[in-house]
């Protein structure tokens, strides 16, 4: 393989690697815990938290208990989106590890 078929397959799995980026940051990941009557938290593909839902029947219910759902919630949708991540850039790259991805 010559160097310049090398290099122009460089720049193809850059300019795949950019846009699996792109789509993974539009992306919106949830966390939940408590079910549908709990926490909701949704965050997206940079790991920010767009939003966070809390029942209705929770408010009434122990502040230190609603705290830890929430945190558990939160953590729970970063690690979908963690997760989905690394799942789809490893298979872009083709199982290379690359630092900073």
């Amino acid at each position: 393989m010559d160097l310049n078929q090398l290099m122009a397959q460089a720049q193809a799995m850059q300019s795949r690697l950019t846009q699996l980026e792109d789509e993974l940051k539009a992306r919106e990941y949830t966390g939940t815990q408590g079910g549908e009557d709990g926490v909701i938290v949704t965050v997206n593909g940079d790991f920010e938290v767009q939003s966070v839902t809390i029942s209705d029947a929770l408010m009434k219910e122990d502040k230190e208990m609603l705290q830890d759902m929430v945190l558990i919630a939160v953590n729970n949708a970063i690690e979908a989106a963690k997760k989905d991540r690394e799942e789809k850039l490893g298979s872009a790259a083709g199982g290379l590890n690359i630092p900073g991805l």
